[in-house]
């Protein structure tokens, strides 16, 4: 022992960790390769989970199924109920992976993850504004994949529970004859989801409430993009009548100024 700590004396033994043979460490991760994907396909997501995590340390750098496993460990998270962890999984293919065939799916699949966490419309949006994030994220990266059709469906859904929020926070403040606060809502919300059923109702009670309170010129703006994106509106005529009411038949936009006094 002295000679070995003054440097002196034979070498001692080899102490250090004890070569791999590549063969047989491939042969490893194919064998759980193998187990992680019948797991995964005989719905044991949790098990599955677990042999994905393995693949991911025995597998070599290089190895081109290491998108594929983050995908399934995402998918087994999503199966058994842990939408977060899914979400980083499948985050580390899209923007780890971003020309890899499966990028956009793994995005579409995170917007999935977090749309399916926000249950309920009147509940915390946080999760529901984080998937909508992420579809139109998917939409810009990869406009022309599969998984970006499937999520203008999902977009336009999200987008309709969230002006459905903002159309019963109105109605709330319609209730109470909080016309200032109501109006502030309505209009936030065809601002921001244009296209949506509850968009539609907020134009109409706008035109209906501007009117009651004699803001013809307000009505008549709200006529106009009435007729922009929901000219399909039922009794629209009657709502915006194109003569003795808050617009005339010029374009879309055009009111009515009200008659100075005395007029």
């Amino acid at each position: 022992l002295a000679a070995c700590k003054s440097g002196g004396g034979a070498a001692g033994p080899n102490i250090g960790p004890a070569p791999v043979d590549p063969e047989l460490a491939k042969q490893k991760a194919d064998s759980l390769w193998q187990v992680g994907l019948k797991q995964f396909r005989q719905g044991s997501f949790h098990s599955a989970s677990e042999t994905f995590q393995r693949v991911l340390l025995e597998f070599t750098p290089a190895d081109p199924r290491i998108p594929q496993a983050h995908f399934y460990l995402g998918e087994s998270y999503f199966g058994s109920g842990s939408q977060l962890q899914a979400v980083r999984e499948f985050r580390k293919v899209s923007d780890e992976y971003p020309s890899n065939p499966l990028a956009p799916d793994a995005l579409y699949r995170a917007g999935d993850a977090y749309a399916t966490l926000w249950k309920k419309p009147q509940l915390d949006p946080s999760y529901g504004q984080s998937a909508i994030a992420t579809f139109t994220e998917l939409l810009n990266r990869y406009p022309d994949s599969p998984a970006a059709a499937k999520g203008r469906t999902q977009l336009a859904d999200l987008q309709a529970k969230l002006a459905y929020k903002e159309w019963e926070n109105a109605r709330y403040y319609l209730r109470n004859k909080a016309f200032d606060s109501a109006i502030l809502y309505m209009k936030a919300l065809v601002a921001a989801y244009p296209n949506t059923p509850s968009a539609q109702q907020a134009l109409v009670q706008l035109v209906k409430t501007y009117g009651e309170l004699g803001y013809l010129e307000d009505a008549g703006e709200m006529c106009g993009a009435l007729r922009q994106y929901h000219p399909d509106t039922k009794n629209l005529d009657q709502i915006c009548p194109a003569a003795g009411g808050c617009v005339d038949d010029r374009p879309a936009g055009s009111v009515v100024r009200p008659d100075p006094p005395g007029a």
